[in-house]
């Protein structure tokens, strides 16, 4: 599935992904390949995502954490918006 993630000053992020977990309003959730449709309200918190071939820009990777093979991102709030196999986060 694809995840980007778009924040006001840039799209930080736009790769295939295996797997998301998200901060949700309700508690942390996660999404994997072809998940039902969904939005929801983000709060402060980590996007974790994992994946074989994750590609961060340059000028962002100092924005995500990698702990093995996981990537992390910590926002304040957000939205997320998941169909057809993609998944949009729109990122404080």
């Amino acid at each position: 599935m694809i995840l980007e993630i778009v924040t006001p000053e840039a799209t930080l992020l736009h790769t295939d992904v295996e797997l998301v977990s998200v901060p949700g309003i309700n508690g942390e959730f996660q999404m994997l390949n072809n998940h039902a449709p969904i939005v929801s309200l983000l709060v402060e918190g980590a996007i974790k995502f994992k994946g074989n071939n994750i590609k961060i820009e340059e000028e962002f990777e100092d924005k995500f954490t990698n702990d093995k093979d996981e990537f992390t991102l910590q926002i304040k709030s957000g939205t997320i918006e998941m169909k057809e196999n993609k998944v949009i986060v729109l990122a404080d």
